[in-house]
């Protein structure tokens, strides 16, 4: 009796084990291609961060659903990957793994079948297996479809959400070719499209947006067009460090129609600070301060300590004490005191310099604000007697 009871909790807790979900496989990477072709199956591939929340979110609410389960252990060798060590490593670049959670499908010969990234419901990831699993619409026939030169619009624009979806940046030669295929670009599911899909600045697309913002606008909101404007600018400069001046000038023009001039000056300074361009920087600053004036004490003082910083040319520290002074006359503190302080020191002036770093340490102690760094300053100039 004893031995049948045994039995019969061995055979409900192999059931239990079995229906809970996608079962995934601790194998090596040649070793999930070696099964995979044994059993004549797609390795399913959950790849994933351990800081990625919907990583987690699909671990705990998606990947349990029995239905899954039954499908994917049935039809694929599933494997969960971290991104970031062993194997993961390896495939993340192989497939251009930048979005997390991604699901990878590919075959024992190590090529890609299908993809889809970001977190998915139960009825979206069996969409997409189901699609792999079908030789006729998984991506990989797509590819074969679009590389053979089918220019069918309906087809284009099915291939195109499916390398959207991939999000890894395939889907733009495809936008382009959809597009061309469309005669009035303004229809709605258009809009959307163009809207949602465009990711660089050199697109026929970006241009579109930018020419046509009001159709734009009247659909998705100013905040929301300009904000995207703004990003895909920004985006080509912090991706392109060879960028030339005039370039991004003329991206400022596109992102910042009304006050583009004042961003841009304001832009040169940040541009040579960051190339390392200390008398360039000094210009840009001066320049732009003279024609633009500023209300934030606290981005006069960051300019005046930059010029403590990189700056040693007499006249441009003098220029850089106008802009800390107009900062104490908003908000005298700690802070732009310290500041002044450390300039006047620079200038050569040690007693002045003194006697600001005191009444800079006595505010500080007024608001309970940490002062070392002034008398760090003051070591100095003592020692420098």
């Amino acid at each position: 009796m004893k031995n049948f009871f045994l039995i019969i909790c061995f055979g409900f807790t192999f059931c239990s084990l079995t229906a809970q979900g996608i079962a995934f496989e601790s194998l090596e990477w040649a070793e999930a291609l070696s099964q995979a072709e044994k059993e004549n199956k797609l390795i399913f591939i959950d790849a994933y961060t351990t800081w990625c929340a919907p990583c987690k979110q699909m671990d705990a609410r998606i990947f349990p659903s029995k239905k899954l389960g039954t499908y994917f252990n049935e039809n694929f060798i599933n494997l969960k990957l971290d991104m970031e060590k062993g194997d993961g490593l390896v495939l993340k670049k192989e497939y251009e793994v930048g979005v997390f959670p991604t699901f990878l499908f590919i075959d024992s010969n190590g090529t890609l079948v299908h993809r889809k990234a970001g977190y998915l419901s139960v009825k979206e990831l069996m969409a997409e297996a189901e699609t792999a699993n079908n030789p006729n619409l998984n991506l990989s026939a797509q590819n074969k479809r679009f590389e053979a030169g089918d220019n069918d619009p309906d087809f284009l624009k099915s291939y195109l959400f499916t390398k959207f979806n991939a999000r890894d940046g395939s889907h733009l030669p495809v936008l382009k070719k959809y597009l061309a295929t469309q005669k009035d670009w303004s229809k709605p599911e258009n809009l959307d499209i163009i809207f949602s899909m465009t990711e660089r600045v050199d697109d026929e697309s970006f241009k579109y947006i930018t020419k046509n913002k009001k159709l734009f606008v009247d659909k998705f909101g100013e905040s929301k067009v300009s904000n995207q404007i703004q990003n895909l600018v920004f985006g080509k400069i912090q991706n392109d460090p060879n960028i030339k001046l005039d370039k991004v000038g003329d991206l400022f023009k596109i992102a910042y129609p009304n006050d583009y001039e004042k961003r841009f000056s304001q832009y040169k300074m940040t541009h040579h600070r960051q190339k390392g361009d200390r008398a360039a920087y000094a210009n840009a600053a001066i320049e732009h301060y003279s024609k633009y004036k500023s209300n934030d004490p606290g981005e006069l003082n960051e300019v005046a300590w930059t010029f403590y910083k990189v700056v040693n040319d007499k006249e441009q520290l003098k220029q850089a004490c106008k802009y800390i002074k107009q900062s104490i006359k908003m908000e005298k503190a700690h802070y732009n005191m310290d500041t002044m302080a450390a300039l006047t020191y620079k200038l050569g002036k040690k007693g002045k310099a003194l006697k600001i770093a005191k009444k800079a340490i006595a505010l500080a102690k007024a608001s309970n604000e940490d002062y070392s760094s002034t008398e760090e300053l003051i070591e100095n100039i003592n020692s420098s007697k």
